[in-house]
């Protein structure tokens, strides 16, 4: 974790369309047969989108499936967070049962919503696996959860929120803003 001095502003943040192509070059040598894709909303859902595209051949070869998690009812701090006003469900139309399921996210910060993503991945079957990667680890881990790939470790001080941003265009963008209250992402 970063001290006050070492706080970053918006100008030293890393390009994310330049992150998303290191994360498809690190994903692609995971993509086998009986793989399937989950991204986690929205930020995740978008680079998975991205990742189908960029990935397409190999996508294909191996007919990897895809679908999304909205994981605002499983987590921890539902009661403090209440529903977000863009919540879509969840959408998983593949049998999980003894997939190995590669979840997405774009900034990986407690574990907490990989937990609730885990947890309701498992009411839909048993995978055989689950890898998480992550377009940005931020440090501040409070689980012993962690993802397997990242395109770039981000230390940021408490006091900084890092979201991805999606343009009109589909195109990625990263935001950095101070962090109004001790609820976390």
């Amino acid at each position: 974790m970063t001290d006050a001095n070492n706080t970053l502003d918006n100008s030293q943040l890393p390009d994310a369309e330049q992150l998303l192509h290191i994360l498809a070059t690190k994903l692609k040598s995971l993509l086998k047969p009986n793989t399937a894709l989950v991204g986690i909303h929205s930020g995740g859902v978008w680079i998975m989108q991205r990742l189908l595209v960029l990935l397409e051949d190999v996508i294909q070869l191996h007919q990897i499936e895809h679908g999304t998690l909205d994981v605002s009812f499983y987590r921890d701090d539902y009661a403090q967070r209440g529903l977000k006003a863009e919540n879509r469900p969840s959408q998983i139309p593949f049998d999980v049962e003894n997939k190995h399921i590669i979840l997405i996210d774009d900034v990986f910060y407690t574990g907490r919503t990989t937990r609730a993503a885990m947890n309701e991945l498992f009411d839909y079957g048993r995978p055989a696996s689950i890898t998480l990667i992550a377009l940005i680890n931020r440090g501040g881990r409070e689980l012993p959860i962690a993802p397997q790939i990242v395109a770039a470790d981000l230390p940021l001080n408490t006091s900084q929120r890092l979201q991805l941003t999606q343009s009109a265009d589909g195109s990625l963008a990263l935001d950095l803003t101070p962090q109004h209250n001790s609820a976390r992402p």
